[in-house]
């Protein structure tokens, strides 16, 4: 098949982009043109890269422009199959990675001050996210979503039939992300200058979305010894050094940056923690859960389906619940070793593999009920 995947960004520390790297060399394996349309260059591709033009800011003519002049460049072209990663105008499948627009404003409603929540109301960005979300869903004949919890919040915010959504969890490469012996976990901790603590990791790039101010606050109500936080995916913000600061725990945290090879992070980690407001799907948990770390998070996080509570990590309703968060962080740290091989075993059964073959199920349903 010639199928055209439409992802705008690219970065190379993005969890998407990285996603959407291995489904295509999985696809492109089992002898199917891809082509990959985009609004930058992808330089560590080879596949073919076509470059839709558009501008940077602001974000909702960015966002517009790429829907636009996208729809303009594939119809100059005939694919089998043009799935989307983004709210665009024209394509057949629209995978909803990046969850429901609509849903995450409710839940940014819940944890954001007064003027913060009218000014949602008001501002270009969400009125032109909201306007391509529908758009996107309504003229899509298939949509797939990474977790049920997406599944049900687009059923809920745009009602649309169940069976015009298909759910396929996130996949893992295990053969990156795999168990560290005792000894293995000891010297990736020494390599990093970390001599007997317990460590707790934490991955993401937009701290506040992720949850990173209550875990700093969770960490600093922990009564145990020697103990690290490791904060990746985005350099330090001064709002969150200050906050470290002020807690008395900047000794105790370490601010990672962007990392390409981050699973020599997780090969020092005891606890994975991300106590996010909305997370369609996060694959740092995913990760971390195949590299035997047990996990917490809340319930706000699609991966969390996937989580037995109290068995190979914790899920915790309120992602703002410092003190919840504290107590789960303790008990998981004291059953670490035994959770984590839970988790490893778990993980297992969403290898990347198994993610590609719903992919390619789900292009193939379109095929069969749509196409030629």
């Amino acid at each position: 098949m010639k199928i055209a995947f439409i992802r705008k960004n690219y970065t190379p520390y993005g969890g998407a982009e990285n996603y959407l790297r291995l489904v295509c060399k999985g696809l492109q394996a089992q002898g199917n043109e891809i082509h990959i349309f985009s609004a930058n260059k992808w330089p560590d591709s080879n596949l073919p890269v076509h470059e839709i033009r558009t501008v940077k800011k602001p974000s909702s003519l960015s966002n517009i422009l790429f829907a636009l002049n996208s729809r303009g460049t594939l119809r100059k072209e005939t694919f089998d199959c043009i799935f989307s990663f983004e709210r665009t105008f024209y394509q057949d499948i629209y995978r909803a990675g990046d969850g429901c627009h609509s849903e995450w404003l409710k839940r940014r409603r819940a944890v954001e001050p007064f003027y913060k929540n009218m000014s949602f109301s008001l501002n270009p960005h969400h009125l032109t996210m909201l306007y391509l979300e529908r758009r996107c869903l309504l003229n899509s004949k298939l949509i797939l979503a990474n977790s049920m919890m997406v599944k049900k919040d687009i059923i809920r915010h745009y009602s649309l039939p169940e069976e015009k959504i298909h759910v396929v969890y996130n996949g893992v490469d295990l053969e990156r992300f795999y168990p560290l012996s005792a000894e293995e976990k000891a010297r990736a901790k020494s390599s990093l200058g970390i001599k007997g603590d317990k460590v707790i990791l934490f991955v993401g790039a937009d701290f506040k979305r992720k949850g990173l101010a209550t875990l700093l606050n969770a960490f600093s109500l922990l009564d145990i010894g020697d103990k690290k936080l490791i904060v990746a995916g985005k350099k330090a913000m001064p709002q969150y050094l200050k906050m470290a600061e002020k807690l008395r725990i900047d000794k105790n945290v370490v601010f990672r940056g962007p990392c390409t090879e981050i699973e020599k992070l997780y090969a020092t980690a005891d606890l994975f923690v991300l106590p996010t407001v909305y997370d369609p799907f996060s694959n740092a948990t995913l990760e971390a859960m195949a590299a035997g770390i047990p996990v917490v998070t809340t319930s706000s996080n699609g991966a969390s389906e996937i989580i037995d509570d109290g068995v190979d990590g914790f899920v915790i309703n309120n992602p703002l619940d410092a003190n919840a968060f504290a107590g789960k962080i303790s008990t998981a740290l004291l059953k670490a070793e035994d959770m984590g091989k839970r988790a490893s075993s778990k993980a297992e059964g969403f290898s990347i593999e198994k993610a590609l073959a719903g992919i390619i199920n789900t292009i193939s349903d379109y095929r069969g009920r749509f196409g030629s």
